[in-house]
């Protein structure tokens, strides 16, 4: 069996978790959502009205201390939990009800009901309990003259004692969004760190590789039907492939990172996104560019435009010349970026799909790639503050759209 001891200390523990204890010792805690706190004032004010009484408390009680986290008709405070008397009866399965506390012996000299705190002698509390069962203090209704509110009166106090217990659920809730969020974002943090730190490792030995392939295939005593040149073909192909993977997981490591937003032409990123891809823009490279102003990270723009580009050549329909428009739409939230190719599309089932990591549709024709292409892109999205959306290009294909906003 447990001791009183071990059962304030699992208390406690609970309260830390739903964000109820101060951070420091004689202060009263401050609920997260100021939204909520004004729910919470509303419903102790309510509840003293539905009993005609001029005082009603939320108690939080912890291992020595009672702390007011709303109050009607009285200040929010604190006093130690000897001093309490809901501390008392709290614990009690079922709502406690006194029409005189001068005249139970459970009240009688405690310093609420004595004059040296408080003239208590009306007192009702109802236990606010959670679905786990931790019991996290009291819905309190009070006054100074001995009353008795009517049996109906009181099962609305327990009503109201729910809903005390939702608000505080929600904000235990939202703290435990909180701290996931922060801790997936360290573990991102820690991933990006290791892919980019590894990428860049390997960059530096395998492009060495590839410079001894060069060098060795250039040699004019290697014959081209020497066996040795076919595997020299195959170590530079093997090796090219990797070294362009090893770029995708760079510049996916990259696009969760510090942004340097600036006011950029979407013209000029895209040509400077095409020449890395070997092409020009123009009607007879089939690539289409409107100029737009927008506010983003030059180079994570850049890295986006250049990954969708690269899936339109990579991802083409061989029954039609390649057509690739990127447009821009402005509205009062920011810039949006249109990327519209006539290739093979993306199918809407597959379309969330297509956005993870290292997923690739493999159809028949596709060409290499890392699978990090739209997932990279969905970062930069991301850390932009917005979301990449797929749909289906008019005629065939696929149109990728990211919204920049105007205030990040």
């Amino acid at each position: 069996m447990q001791t009183l001891t071990d059962q304030d200390a699992g208390r406690d523990l609970g309260l830390q978790e739903y964000g109820l204890l101060p951070a420091h010792e004689g202060t009263v805690p401050i609920l997260l959502d100021r939204q909520a706190q004004g729910a919470l004032d509303n419903l102790v004010r309510v509840a003293a009205s539905l009993c005609g009484v001029p005082y009603s408390v939320v108690n939080i009680i912890t291992s020595d201390q009672q702390l007011q986290i709303a109050a009607s008709g009285t200040a929010a405070g604190i006093c130690s939990r000897e001093d309490s008397m809901c501390a008392s009866v709290f614990l009690d399965p079922g709502t406690t009800v006194v029409r005189d506390a001068s005249l139970d012996p459970r009240f009688a000299a405690n310093p609420f009901v004595t004059g040296e705190i408080a003239e208590v002698r009306f007192y009702a509390s109802v236990p606010l309990r959670t679905s786990s069962g931790l019991v996290l203090g009291s819905l309190c209704v009070f006054s100074d003259q001995a009353e008795l509110p009517t049996p109906e009166q009181i099962d609305l106090v327990e009503v109201l004692a729910l809903q005390v217990v939702e608000l505080l659920e929600l904000q235990h809730r939202t703290l435990q969004l909180d701290h996931a969020l922060v801790e997936l974002r360290r573990s991102n943090a820690m991933l990006s760190e290791f892919a980019g730190r590894v990428s860049h490792d390997l960059r530096a030995p395998l492009t060495t590789i590839l410079g001894y392939v060069e060098l060795a295939e250039d040699d004019p005593a290697m014959a081209p039907d020497h066996p040795a040149a076919e595997y020299l073909g195959l170590i530079g192909s093997g090796g090219r492939r990797m070294l362009g993977t090893l770029e995708d997981v760079l510049n996916y490591a990259r696009a969760d990172g510090e942004l340097h937003l600036e006011r950029v032409s979407l013209l000029a990123v895209t040509a400077e996104a095409a020449q890395d891809l070997g092409v020009d823009l123009g009607l007879g490279s089939g690539f289409l560019c409107e100029d737009a102003e927008l506010t983003a990270d030059r180079q994570q723009l850049r890295t986006l435009i250049q990954n969708l580009l690269a899936n339109s050549l990579n991802y083409r329909e061989p029954a039609r010349g390649l057509e690739v428009a990127i447009t821009a739409t402005t509205c009062p939230r920011g810039v949006t970026i249109h990327v519209a190719d006539n290739g093979k599309g993306i199918k809407p089932e597959d379309r969330e799909r297509a956005v993870e990591p290292l997923v690739r549709l493999h159809r028949p024709g596709d060409g290499a790639g890392s699978g990090l292409g739209l997932a990279t892109c969905q970062r930069i999205a991301q850390s932009h503050g917005s979301e990449l959306s797929i749909s289906e290009t008019p005629g065939g294909g696929a149109t990728v759209s990211v919204l920049f906003p105007a205030k990040q």
